[in-house]
Formats: structure tokens, C-alpha cells, sequence
């Protein structure tokens, strides 16, 4: 029997993924509001483009699953995937307020 796949890789190794895109993409955020915070908008603006790269990356493969579940394909559902959602879900909340706090240093270094 074949593994399921999603995104070419399989099932049970989605989880980590899904971390490893989210927590790069989170902490690609934090080193972007670290430069913003020194003044370094041309190394922030990199930075979160790094991280918008890797959110979407996670973005793309929860899609995915997403997709293949709503095409009546079931994907098992287990303590790692909920915790990468966590991830996932934690990731975006954090870039967003990042994006947020960026705008703010960028107008008092005006």
C-alpha cells in the first residue's frame, strides 16, 4: 500500500512541515522587527519577505490538505498535525502584529 501524499511528501511527515515553514516564517518576522527597531528597514523589508516565502510555503501545504479533505480524500488527524496548525495559527497572528509594529517604527524614524 502507498503512502498518502500531499504536496509530494508524505502524510505523516506533513506535521513537521508545517512547523519547520511556520517557525521559520515566525522567526524570519522577529529578526525583520529587530532591523526595524535599529533602523534597518532595507534588512527588515528582507526579512519578512524570507518570511513571507516561508509562511507561504506552510500556507500551501495546509491548502492543500484542505483541498483533498473538502474532494472526500481523509487525511488522518493526529496530536502533531492539531500542534502544527498551532503553529501555523500562531505564525500569522505573530507576522501580523509584526507588520503592524514595522509600520509604527518606520513612521517615528520619518
Amino acid at each position: 500500500m502507498e503512502a498518502q501524499q500531499v504536496g509530494g511528501q508524505d502524510v505523516e511527515l506533513i506535521p513537521f512541515a508545517l512547523i519547520a515553514d511556520a517557525g521559520e516564517a515566525k522567526s524570519l518576522a522577529f529578526m525583520a522587527l529587530n532591523e526595524a527597531k535599529q533602523g534597518n528597514f532595507e534588512a527588515c523589508d528582507d526579512y519578512m519577505k524570507q518570511s513571507d516565502e516561508a509562511y507561504l510555503r506552510a500556507h500551501n501545504t495546509q491548502t492543500e490538505i484542505l483541498v483533498k479533505e473538502a474532494n472526500g480524500e481523509h487525511m488522518p488527524v493526529n496530536v502533531m498535525l492539531v500542534h502544527a496548525q498551532d503553529h501555523l495559527m500562531t505564525s500569522n497572528l505573530a507576522r501580523e502584529l509584526i507588520r503592524e509594529l514595522i509600520e509604527l517604527y518606520r513612521v517615528r524614524n520619518a
